[in-house]
């Protein structure tokens, strides 16, 4: 059986000051090729989790290994070098405005590239090239050389995408990355990430608050309720009961 790209084990986060856990011993594991939506209230731990993942920030116990390298005991350039296997997509695109599409895709192959004439801004031509490739690949060919504040919302999110991907991440995180998008522009995006991880075999873990959205497209869903894994299941095994308690008050 192939191995788990990420393992999170045990991560624990306390929220300074409170002793109150945002993170409470979460354990999760996911596979090359595998959508795992993770669902759950605000306040309920889903975004730390991701940002403990990448290392954004530091999480007070636990191990999160990506391809059997543990991220946790990292540091200085080791953790630099060691992040670029994990692309990290937020709720806004941020990309670079007065910037076309391209050249945003291409900022994504930076942490390659160690030389005063990219610290100033300069984008290699190979790394163009290569952007144009991603966006090809991604239908995206035609935004090419559209300014980034032109774009769309959902053209935005998935160029923010394509700039991802040229990291050449084995995991890709996606923290409500359709939460201000209109329903037509957030299944674009959901659609692109399940293709990623079937056709690109990426670890992709998606935070959502469209249940809806989540059951339609996931491979598996995660719950989470104070900070705790409440379920993880195949989505075609769903219960929406289940779904639905993790967002009632009482469910405390």
């Amino acid at each position: 059986m192939t191995s788990a790209i990420l393992e999170i084990e045990e991560l624990t986060k306390a929220y300074a000051g409170s002793g109150r856990r945002a993170l409470d011993r979460v354990s999760l594991c996911v596979w090359p090729g595998e959508l795992v939506v993770v669902l759950g209230p605000n306040g309920s731990g889903k975004s730390t989790l991701l940002r403990c993942a990448v290392r954004l920030v530091d999480p007070d116990d636990g191990a999160i290994r990506v391809a059997g390298q543990d991220l946790a005991r990292l540091g200085g350039a080791e953790l630099r070098q060691a992040r670029r296997s994990v692309a990290m997509i937020f709720q806004q695109a941020h990309l670079i405005r007065r910037r076309t599409a391209l050249a945003n895709v291409a900022t994504g192959a930076l942490g390659r590239h160690h030389d005063l004439a990219t610290a100033l801004g300069w984008l290699p031509r190979a790394e163009l090239l290569e952007a144009g490739r991603l966006l090809d690949r991604l239908g995206l060919l035609h935004l090419a050389h559209k300014r980034a504040d032109t774009l769309s919302g959902g053209e935005a999110q998935r160029v923010a995408i394509a700039r991802g991907l040229a990291q050449r991440p084995r995991v890709l995180l996606a923290d409500e990355p359709v939460a201000s998008l209109d329903p037509q522009a957030a299944e674009d995006v959901l659609r692109l990430l399940d293709q990623l991880a079937r056709q690109e075999q990426l670890a992709v873990v998606c935070v959502l608050h469209q249940p809806e959205l989540a059951v339609r497209y996931a491979h598996r869903l995660v719950g989470m309720r104070d900070g705790r894994l409440v379920f993880d299941v195949p989505a075609t095994a769903a219960d929406p009961s289940r779904i639905a308690g993790l967002y009632r008050a009482e469910a405390a």
